[in-house]
């Protein structure tokens, strides 16, 4: 493995502000009655409530960075309702700023196109990432954006070998390596969690679910010869001694823990 290595995640909820907006909904109805309507109205048609991508507003980004100083976790949060902006900005960043390795798991299905749609709402500048080679050479053989190129490694659909019908669940898939999967919640309930202040539980739960792409991520390391045996074991024991100096003061580590046990 080669640092930096910089692994997220997003949690989002639905843009009702630009549902609102684009429906020309009167300004009288509540936000509660502009999704509502929507949701009727794409049942009629029978279509899914899955909140088209352009109208996923980004609540939480949760990001494991690993570097020669070992593993961190951060989380970029909207705490007020009004940062989804500053939110989006400060990842690019640090991206624009590490230049990392990004990992994800169905970033290039979900997590990317929505940031992008949302960085462009927002006047998001990103210039690294989207290098495609018109600044520096080597990305034009190896970028952030290219589907095949490992700058951005998705690793559901690299494992999938591209192929939707492929794919697996991330929570299944660490569970059956052996890690601690899901805990709390799930994205289905991440709206309801959010309209009843849980913003907090909703970072948790985003930090434990990208803790479980890192995890995937160095097995599959292993499989590929990235990492030999040793430093696997060296990596898993870094995690845990890293979540155990957190799990005082962070109680979904200490449950993290206790379920990977």
């Amino acid at each position: 493995m080669v640092w930096p290595v910089l692994v997220f995640d997003i949690e989002s909820i639905p843009d009702v502000d630009g549902l609102r907006a684009l429906r020309g909904a009167p300004a009288e109805e509540t936000d509660e009655q502009v999704y509502a309507a929507w949701l009727a109205q794409r049942k009629e048609k029978g279509q899914s409530d899955f909140m088209p991508l352009h109208l996923q507003r980004v609540l939480v980004i949760s990001c494991v960075l690993r570097d020669a100083t070992g593993i961190h976790i951060r989380s970029f949060v909207d705490r007020d309702g009004q940062s989804e902006g500053k939110v989006v900005q400060n990842f690019f960043r640090s991206i624009d700023n590490k230049v990392p390795q990004l990992v994800s798991w169905n970033g290039g299905g979900f997590d990317l196109p929505v940031l992008h749609y949302r960085g462009l709402r927002h006047g998001v500048e990103a210039s690294k990432y989207w290098d495609l080679g018109e600044d520096d050479r080597e990305f034009k053989w190896n970028n952030y954006i290219s589907r095949y190129h490992m700058r951005h490694l998705d690793l559901m659909d690299l494992l999938a070998m591209y192929s939707p019908k492929n794919n697996a669940p991330l929570d299944a898939m660490a569970k059956l390596c052996g890690f601690p999967g899901k805990l709390g919640m799930d994205g289905s309930q991440v709206y309801a969690q959010y309209l009843a202040g849980q913003t907090e539980d909703i970072r948790r739960y985003c930090e434990t679910d990208v803790m479980n792409t890192y995890l995937v991520y160095c097995r599959f390391q292993k499989m590929r010869g990235g990492l030999t045996e040793a430093e696997y074991e060296q990596e898993i024991a870094m995690v845990k001694e890293t979540l155990g100096n957190l799990a005082p003061s962070e109680a979904h580590w200490d449950e993290y823990l206790k379920a990977w046990a």
